[in-house]
């Protein structure tokens, strides 16, 4: 059984190699192709698209910005359309953001984002959906990067 991996937009724009944002591109795609070798499972947050592309348009140079926001629509049409190594993880309803939104004061005080706190529950969604497996997310935070559930198989 394969490894489930939720990325986080601290390893998107590494992958992406966004201007003013990845300082570790290359040993980024190292691992990368390392976890494609191992047959793993790489999920792609809506939370880590999102903030992916607000690095993008925040990026003063005009020229990179354009560059990297080709590469980055790119590459998330790959994963929509199931061309890439990554696969979106679906859309919140409206009765999920409102149980979020009742934990976000909490997990503002502790320095978690609502967008975190949306890949936490991808990651315990994930969790319950794939019993046994490893469930971890990959990120360069050590907040987020603490959450790794072994496999028990």
């Amino acid at each position: 059984m394969s490894v489930v991996c939720l990325v986080d937009t601290s390893i998107f724009v590494e992958v992406l190699n966004v201007p003013h944002m990845a300082h570790h591109h290359n040993q980024t795609l190292q691992a990368l192709e390392e976890k494609i070798r191992a047959n793993e499972s790489l999920f792609l947050p809506m939370a880590t698209i999102l903030e992916t592309g607000n690095h993008i348009a925040q990026n003063g140079d005009g020229n990179l910005r354009r560059k990297s926001a080709e590469r980055f629509v790119a590459e998330v049409q790959k994963a929509i359309d199931g061309a890439s190594p990554f696969k979106p993880v679906s859309f919140i309803t409206a009765e999920e953001l409102k149980m979020w939104l009742a934990e976000f004061p909490d997990m503002a005080m502790r320095g978690c984002g609502l967008g975190d706190l949306s890949i936490i529950h991808d990651w315990s969604r994930l969790c319950s959906q794939n019993a046994g497996r490893r469930v971890y997310i990959w990120s360069l935070d050590a907040h987020l990067g603490s959450y790794d559930r072994p496999s028990t198989i």
